[in-house]
């Protein structure tokens, strides 16, 4: 028999190549999304790729009745949680916003999930809960502290799912904490399609390789590394949908609940701003203008991953490199200039 998993958030980037994953690893998958910061193409996409249609449901998690129908009409083994806001910048001028969704979402889901007896959880969290860290590289041990509302976000739902597992010893809640996804998945029919100016540093500069934008602004290069540029852990999208994969297929192995287990999806490895521009700009033949401009408040020098326990417990690891991000990344980035936009 097939697992059947709610994919909250599946039409969005991360969502929507785990989909291709999970189908390929023979789950049974149905979307839920309420397409604020994703595409009804995406899903379109997804399901030409997979040569089936995939359910589709347009539905918000704070909706609790929509929520109810969904778990009452199909018995699910566990939910993916990705249905999240998930911008910086934007989450420090609308806190409200961020809490809203992607706490009260949370909360609104977790509920519904009890009602009907699904126990399996697994979270999109982030390395943005560690924060400024004290040493490198950072394992799941590491202290955990939040520099803007977004990263406070996930790192509440982190809190509400120990508090979750210490009442209830029937609930297995992993929440994956991803270092920096990039990439997009090899055909180049879906990838990172950001709403107005990229913030992450990959679409915004594939964006002025293709010639949507004049030249990438690089926060700092005074700072103590390599470069003087900031230091990430950089992961292909499709790794990390293998990871979501991985943790699913290690629930079902359990013989009983785990409670709550974080875990790190990152390379182990740190690579520079101008490292990874100089990486793509081989790679796309392009030339890519840039300028230094002054730090951006919250932003830190180093961030990379211990990822010993993924590889321990889940028996995963990531194994495809900067050159593959950057080749994949230009390559739905030149098919698809205007992303899913297809004017």
């Amino acid at each position: 028999m097939k697992h059947k998993i709610l994919v909250t958030g599946g039409a969005g980037y991360i969502g929507s190549h785990t989909c291709i994953a999970l189908h390929e690893a023979g789950y049974d998958v149905v979307i839920y999304d309420n397409l604020s910061n994703s595409s009804r193409e995406a899903v379109n996409r997804v399901s030409s790729l997979i040569g089936q249609p995939i359910e589709f449901i347009e539905g918000d998690v704070r909706n609790t009745e929509s929520l109810r129908q969904v778990f009452a009409a199909q018995p699910f083994f566990g939910v993916i949680h990705f249905a999240g806001l998930k911008a910086v910048g934007e989450s420090v001028a609308k806190p409200l916003m961020y809490y809203d969704n992607n706490v009260s979402g949370t909360i609104n889901l977790l509920e519904i999930m009890k009602e009907h007896d699904v126990k399996n959880f697994v979270f999109s969290s982030s390395a943005t809960v560690y924060g400024d860290p004290e040493t490198l590289p950072i394992d799941e041990r590491s202290k955990r502290s939040c520099t803007n509302p977004y990263g406070q976000s996930k790192l509440t739902v982190e809190h509400i799912l120990e508090d979750l597992a210490a009442s209830d010893k029937s609930w297995s809640l992993i929440p994956l904490r991803y270092f920096n996804p990039v990439g997009a998945h090899s055909s180049g029919s879906i990838g990172e399609d950001p709403n107005d100016i990229p913030n992450n540093l990959m679409p915004y500069i594939s964006q002025v390789a293709v010639g949507k934008l004049d030249k990438l602004s690089i926060f700092g290069n005074d700072y103590a590394t390599v470069d003087g540029t900031g230091v990430r852990d950089f992961i292909h999208v499709t790794d990390l949908a293998e990871g979501h994969v991985a943790a699913l297929n290690y629930l079902k192995q359990q013989p009983q609940s785990l409670g709550f287990l974080p875990i790190n999806l990152g390379t182990g490895k740190g690579t520079s701003v101008l490292e990874l521009l100089r990486a793509f700009s081989v790679v796309s033949g392009q030339n890519i203008p840039f300028q230094f401009v002054d730090r951006r408040a919250g932003d830190i020098a180093s961030c990379y991953a211990s990822a010993d326990k993924a590889r321990e417990l889940l028996g995963w690891q990531a194994t495809l490199s900067i050159t593959d991000m950057c080749q994949d990344t230009w390559r739905w980035q030149s098919m698809n200039p205007n992303g899913y936009n297809l004017v």
